[in-house]
């Protein structure tokens, strides 16, 4: 078959294609984006044409995902980690509903924090609803896993979480094709109950679902993505999980290592090799990408007076990327020759783009607040939470996608005043109208400034979900017609804009301020 040069996210989506994907579910999130993205503009996918448009959060598109396996389809969501805890009520439900068509919810991990707010593990969610997950070593097995997951998934009807991490989703290798798969047919769940969590059915599918975890763990031992592969030097065994195995053996030519070394792709635990290499090896090196979940669970129920080393008695570090370095320190051997970093090279801090009009908005919003001092701004997670760095220094928190005015509602339930949020537009369209809501409930004293630059631009120049009716939805929310106002944040404008920033100021309610200028990105691509 074909041989194609792609990134880890690009070779799942192609593998899910040429599993017969019938639908990409997802809301762009660094590292992850470029699974729908590739989907997107796929020449075949558009001839299938398959789903594949942007949802209005994580927790959306799962929901859409599992309607679409109801009629027997199957189908990918895509998210980062942190859009794993905002689809984690669908997520955590689905197994007990489990699937009809096909189900992968693949998350992208981002360790070491390149782009994210945390540093979370999404195998813990595997752990934590009794459900497969699989994590690749290496782009092609990234291609291959969305057919094995599929099939997984159907054999069990359970959605199965493929795990990737940032090194892996944006490096690129040579992926060889396999056969194209024709889509499923449309076919209704044979249990007309199965999705139907009231209490009394949900009890039965909970214990179903412990009923089968033995046979899953089978699924493990048996896998094709786990291995374990005999060693001399018996003094020290190797757990390697997902990418943490190419680091291993970048540190030893021809991939002879000496050690015994169990790869880890597919969870729960293949039981019999972790029991194996405990019986037989003196000390157990665990390196998995992440958190220390595997160190944690063999410390817990396989310990026999065994030596663990790991993340966790600081053999490898408890924060970050591994890397073949790190690994190399583990395993004691000695340190490769590193050229130091000239002094002429600088560090370059990322900064809004030149022609950015979140510049002009938080030069007029800095303005406008001179009289009352600092604190006082609530932000969200966009290319606009740079605002905290110089020169603007305009905003004092990034907490999760909503949280802005949540936050700014709570602070002047507390008596703050002024309590302003700002949030993107496409972040309010993931999860700022539910707050919102309550804002104009409680009729809170606070402004929300939705930044309108017509496009999710941090993560790619998506098409934002409320794209032309932001004014529509805080009018439909409540808020008074009076008090949503869009200026344009232009220098020409300064004066004028300042001035409404602080009439809305001192209204007591709430006020929604809307500047809305395309990103200049944008503006040059359309012009």
């Amino acid at each position: 078959m074909k041989k194609l040069l792609l990134l880890g996210d690009e070779a799942i989506a192609q593998g899910a294609l040429d599993a017969g994907l019938s639908g990409a579910y997802g809301y762009p999130g660094t590292p992850s984006t470029e699974i729908i993205e590739y989907i997107q503009r796929n020449p075949e996918a558009i001839e299938r044409n398959v789903h594949r448009t942007w949802s209005a959060n994580e927790k959306t598109a799962t929901e859409e995902a599992l309607g679409m396996s109801y009629a027997g389809k199957r189908a990918i969501v895509t998210m980062k980690h942190v859009g794993l805890n905002v689809a984690a009520d669908p997520y955590m439900n689905s197994a007990l509903t489990g699937a009809n068509g096909g189900i992968i919810v693949a998350v992208a991990d981002d360790p070491s924090m390149h782009s994210s707010q945390n540093e979370q593990d999404s195998r813990f969610y595997g752990k934590f609803s009794l459900m497969p997950v699989v994590e690749p070593s290496n782009q092609q097995e990234a291609y291959e896993m969305p057919k094995y997951a599929f099939e997984l998934s159907e054999k069990y009807h359970l959605p199965v979480l493929l795990r990737i991490t940032t090194r892996l989703a944006h490096s690129r290798a040579g992926v060889i094709r396999e056969e194209v798969l024709k889509e499923n047919e449309l076919h209704m769940p044979k249990d007309p109950n199965q999705f139907m969590l009231l209490p009394a059915i949900a009890r039965k599918r909970y214990k179903h679902l412990l009923s089968i975890q033995d046979d899953l763990v089978r699924e493990s031992e048996n896998s094709p993505f786990n291995s374990y592969t005999e060693g001399k030097d018996k003094s020290l065994g190797i757990i390697a999980c997902g990418l943490a195995y190419n680091y291993l053996m970048e540190n030893y030519k021809d991939d002879k290592c000496p050690f015994p070394i169990l790869k880890i792709s597919q969870y729960p635990l293949p039981r019999k090799y972790i029991e194996k290499m405990i019986s037989e090896c003196d000390e157990i090196l665990v390196l998995e990408e992440g958190m220390p979940l595997v160190e944690e669970m063999i410390r817990g129920y396989l310990n026999n007076g065994s030596k663990i080393r790991g993340r966790l008695d600081g053999s490898l570090p408890r924060d970050g990327e591994l890397n073949p370095a790190l690994v190399r320190k583990a395993l004691g051997m000695s340190e490769l020759e590193s050229k130091e970093i000239p002094e002429v090279v600088a560090g370059r801090p990322p900064a809004l783009c030149v022609g950015c009009p979140h510049a002009d908005t938080y030069k007029e919003l800095n303005k406008a607040l001179e009289e009352y001092g600092k604190g006082f701004v609530f932000s969200d997670i966009g290319c606009y939470t740079l605002g905290f760095l110089p020169p603007y220094n305009a905003i004092n928190t990034c907490v999760d996608m909503g949280a802005s005015i949540s936050m700014a509602v709570g602070a002047a339930d507390a008596g703050l005043f002024p309590s302003v949020a700002v949030i993107g537009d496409s972040t309010f369209g993931h999860s700022g109208m539910t707050p919102l809501l309550d804002a104009v409930k409680t009729q809170a004293n606070v402004v929300i400034m939705i930044l309108d630059n017509d496009t999710t631009a941090m993560t790619g120049m998506q098409d934002s979900q409320v794209q032309g009716r932001i004014e529509d939805i805080c009018y439909g929310i409540g808020v008074a017609k009076e008090h949503i106002r869009v200026i344009n944040p232009l220098p020409a404008h300064f004066d004028e804009n300042v001035k409404i920033i602080k009439e809305e100021i001192k209204y007591n309610g709430v006020s929604v301020i809307i500047p809305r200028r395309p990103c200049i990105h944008l503006f040059k691509k359309r012009h």
